[in-house]
C-alpha cells in the first residue's frame, strides 16, 4: 500500500464510523436490518482502522504513539469494546455517543502524516513495555465505553421517571447496568494492573524508576475514584446519577492523565 493509499485510508475509516452513527440515531424507527447494516459498517471500519493504524503506529523504533496515533487508538479500542460486547446493538445510543468521537479521531494518524514535523514521541521496542501500554490503553478504552454506556442509561432512566420513555430498551435497564458495572469492573481490574506494573518495574519497563508526576497523580486518583465508585456500589447499591457522577469524574480524570500528559508533552513542550 503507498503512502498516499495508506493517508486516504483514515478518511475512509471516518466516513464509515460515521454512517454507522448516523444508523444508530434513529434506530426506534428503524427497520431490523439497520442492527446487520450497523454491524457490517462497524465491522469494516475496525478492520480498515487497525490497517492503518498499524501502518502509522508500527515504526522500526518501536511503537510509535503520538497523540494523533493515541487518540486514534483509544477510540478504535472503544468502538471494538462497544461493538464486542454487544452494546451497540443492545443500545444503539452508546454507538451514537462512541462512533462520531471515533470518526474524528480515525483522521488524526492522517493529520499527523501530513505534517511530519509534528513531534513525536516514540516508544522503546521493549516487547514487555508494548504488554504495559496495551493493557493501559484497553483499560482505557473499557472505562471510556462505560462512561458512554452510563450516560445513556441515566438519559433512560430520566426519562422513565417523567413519563417519556418511549420503547423500552432490550435488554432491560436492570440488565444494562450490571453489564454497566461488569464493564468497569474489568477495566479497573486492568488499570490496577497497569498502574502496579507501572509503579514496581518502572525501571525493567521503560529504563526509569517511578516518578510523582502529571500522568502518575492523575491516574493514581482516577484509580481511587473507581475505588470508591465500586465500594460505593457493592455496600450501598449506588447506581443512576450518583454512579454517573463518580464515573465521569473516573474518566476526566484518565483522560487528563494520558492525552492531557500526552498534549502537554508534545504540543506545549516540543
Amino acid at each position: 500500500m503507498s503512502e498516499a493509499l495508506a493517508i486516504l485510508l483514515h478518511p475512509v475509516v471516518a466516513a464509515l464510523y460515521a454512517a454507522a452513527a448516523w444508523l444508530c440515531y434513529p434506530r426506534a424507527d428503524n427497520p431490523p436490518a439497520a442492527s446487520r447494516r450497523i454491524d457490517a459498517l462497524v465491522l469494516t471500519a475496525l478492520v480498515l482502522h487497525a490497517i492503518g493504524l498499524v501502518r502509522a503506529i508500527g515504526t522500526p523504533d518501536g511503537l510509535d504513539l503520538a497523540i494523533g496515533n493515541a487518540l486514534s487508538l483509544v477510540a478504535g479500542l472503544a468502538v471494538l469494546v462497544a461493538w464486542a460486547t454487544g452494546l451497540v446493538r443492545a443500545l444503539p445510543a452508546v454507538g451514537a455517543v462512541v462512533l462520531p468521537v471515533a470518526a474524528v479521531a480515525a483522521v488524526l494518524p492522517a493529520l499527523s502524516a501530513l505534517a511530519p514535523g509534528m513531534p513525536k514521541i516514540p516508544y522503546a521496542n521493549v516487547p514487555w513495555a508494548s504488554v504495559h501500554i496495551a493493557i493501559a490503553l484497553v483499560a482505557y478504552a473499557i472505562l471510556i465505553v462505560a462512561a458512554a454506556e452510563a450516560l445513556v442509561l441515566t438519559g433512560i432512566e430520566r426519562r422513565l421517571h417523567r413519563g417519556l420513555a418511549g420503547a423500552m430498551p432490550a435488554p432491560p435497564l436492570l440488565t444494562l447496568e450490571r453489564w454497566l458495572f461488569l464493564l468497569i469492573g474489568l477495566g479497573y481490574a486492568l488499570l490496577t494492573l497497569t498502574l502496579a506494573s507501572g509503579i514496581f518495574y518502572s525501571e525493567e519497563l521503560f529504563a526509569t524508576p517511578a516518578q510523582v508526576n502529571q500522568k502518575n497523580v492523575f491516574a493514581v486518583a482516577a484509580w481511587l475514584v473507581y475505588t470508591a465508585l465500586l465500594a460505593g456500589r457493592l455496600r450501598y447499591g449506588w447506581r443512576g446519577r450518583r454512579a454517573l457522577k463518580w464515573i465521569l469524574a473516573g474518566t476526566v480524570l484518565l483522560l487528563l492523565a494520558y492525552l492531557g500528559n500526552k498534549l502537554v508533552l508534545e504540543l506545549l513542550h516540543p
